[in-house]
């Protein structure tokens, strides 16, 4: 068994016993695994343990990744900070991307997506720290928003992901996801139908099962340590 096989293999206990603890069944939450900053070779460690989803956050690095596995069923989700002129790539290479929080972004991946593939899984990124230092949109202009990125065609808005402020303590971090899931509830009763909170890492992907988490965003615990930061 290597190192990464273990890791994912404790990750996923750990993700059974918050499970347990929420009284959730097995099948309600995926795990993504965080792969920015590790190779192709850790990636297909983790492939070939069970692992389907991957999560990257630089672009030029995951399609690097992608063109080299590209005979494995991987689903390929962005996490990042996106910027303009990548919208073309992500909407062209991947599956899901979690951090959306303008509509002008939104419009050019609406825009740019492939007819040839599904519509592109969407969420959208919300500030709920209130950090000046995090991407994402404001609490108050998140149902406008939201609104706006259902309507798209060739996207299709599924949920809400957070990067809360790190806090101590499972009741502390609990907090935040408490609120995005809040504000998931309030977005369906404008009529829209969204179904996937992506939040909780690797220091506080507990706290995040325990108040509804559907995608959990894990690297460090799976990987080890890296020079990068961000969504780990």
């Amino acid at each position: 068994m290597t190192a990464i096989t273990s890791h994912l293999q404790a990750v996923n206990d750990a993700i059974a016993s918050a499970m347990c603890m929420a009284h959730r069944s097995k099948d309600s939450i995926e795990l993504l695994a965080v792969s920015k900053g590790v190779s192709a070779v850790a990636i297909c460690e983790a492939y070939q343990a069970g692992q389907r989803a991957f999560g990257e956050s630089y672009i030029q690095e995951a399609l690097d990744k992608i063109k080299l596995l590209h005979d494995l069923s991987i689903q390929w989700h962005f996490i990042g900070p996106v910027q303009s002129n990548k919208t073309r790539a992500i909407a062209t290479h991947f599956a899901w991307i979690h951090s959306v929080d303008r509509l002008k972004i939104a419009e050019r991946l609406s825009a740019q997506r492939p007819a040839s593939l599904p519509p592109l899984n969407v969420c959208i990124q919300v500030n709920v720290s209130g950090e000046d230092s995090k991407s994402g949109v404001a609490p108050g202009g998140l149902v406008e928003l939201a609104q706006a990125v259902a309507s798209l065609p060739q996207l299709k808005l599924r949920g809400l992901m957070a990067i809360p402020a790190p806090a101590e303590g499972l009741e502390a971090q609990r907090i935040p996801f408490f609120k995005l899931h809040e504000l998931m509830r309030q977005i369906n009763t404008q009529g829209l139908a969204l179904d996937t909170l992506s939040m909780g890492m690797t220091h506080d992907f507990s706290a995040a099962i325990l108040e509804g988490a559907t995608i959990v965003r894990v690297g460090t615990a799976i990987f080890g340590e890296r020079n990068y930061g961000g969504n780990q």
